[in-house]
This record gives structure tokens, sequence and C-alpha cells, in this order.
């Protein structure tokens, strides 16, 4: 009887069966060609606007989305904030301060952002992104600034995203959204 073991090469990174080219510009080049990109969406409170406003909101928003005649994709994402800089600056700000009264509102802060950082709290800013692809460069453009166009006429900011932000949506869509931490193994 013949020994039917065979070695299968399963790829030891994502990027060796992923179809991504390089990552430049704001865009994912893949390797058909195709550019993949589009635009982030600062985030904006509706609901402490008036009911006129919301509801024009959500009309221009409406007529917004009827205006795109391609496949697009609604992204939602969170990432990790980092906010030890602003301890070190109310620190900063407490060492400074003689005021009794400034300094306890000070220190009830410092405590609020610790509190923060600690494990049972997840300290995120949500992003909002639609991501679309295509492979024409002059196209793509159009489409980008249509998008912010139409996303500035319903009162949304917006931006083509940048090389950091796709890299990003690429690492909460393979991850799953679990943040990956690398550190030392120890034996």
């Amino acid at each position: 009887m013949k020994n039917s073991t065979q070695t299968v090469n399963n790829p030891k990174f994502t990027s060796t069966w992923l179809p991504i080219r390089q990552i430049m510009n704001g865009m994912i080049q893949l390797d058909d060609g195709t550019f993949v990109t589009g635009v982030k969406i600062s985030p904006k409170n509706i609901f402490i606007m008036g009911a006129q406003a919301q509801d024009n909101m959500v009309y221009n928003l409406r007529n917004f989305y009827n205006t795109i005649d391609y496949e697009f994709w609604l992204i939602i994402a969170d990432r990790p904030v980092d906010i030890n800089l602003y301890l070190a600056e109310l620190q900063k700000l407490y060492n400074n301060t003689s005021n009794n009264e400034a300094r306890k509102l000070i220190l009830q802060d410092i405590n609020k952002a610790n509190q923060f950082m600690s494990i049972e709290y997840n300290v995120v800013d949500t992003e909002y992104y639609l991501i679309f692809q295509e492979k024409k460069l002059e196209i793509l453009q159009k489409k980008l600034h249509n998008m912010i166009s139409g996303l500035a006429n319903s009162g949304l900011q917006a931006s083509q995203t940048s090389n950091d932000d796709l890299r990003m949506i690429l690492d909460n869509l393979l991850n799953g959204g679990d943040a990956i931490n690398f550190g030392t193994v120890m034996s």
C-alpha cells in the first residue's frame, strides 16, 4: 500500500492569498488592476438638532444615496484611541494649578480618564466609510468628488480614505474587529 501523506503548503501570511498589490495614495490596488477606495465620513449627532433639521438631513442623505448608481460598501469601524497624551496634559495642568477647586476638577478628569483606560472600558473612535472599486482612475476620481460633494450637500464632512484608514479597515475585516497586540514570547 502506498503512503498517502502529502505536504500541504499553507500560506503563513494573509498577504500571500489576498489579491492586494499595494496600498498607496488612499487606494488599494488589487492584482487585477482594480482600485478600491472611498470616503471617510465625519460623524454628526443628528439627535441634538431640531426636528426640521433632522428631517432635512435624512431627506438629503436619502437623495444622495439614490444618486449612487454603482456598488459600494458602508463600513463602520472602531479604531482604538490612545488617551495617554491627554492624561499627560491633565497631569501637567494639575501640577501647575494652585487653585484647590480647579485641582479637584482636574483630578476628577484624571480619574475618569484612568477609568476609561482600565480593562472594563474600550476607548474607541467610531468611523464611517463608503468604499467602492473602480478600474479607471479618472472615473474613480469623479466618483470620489461626487461622494464628497453629495455628503457635503447633506451636511456631512467627508474626505478620501487615507492609507492608514484602509489598513485599519482591512485589519478589522480580517481579524473580526479584535485588536492585535504583539508581545514578547517567554519560555
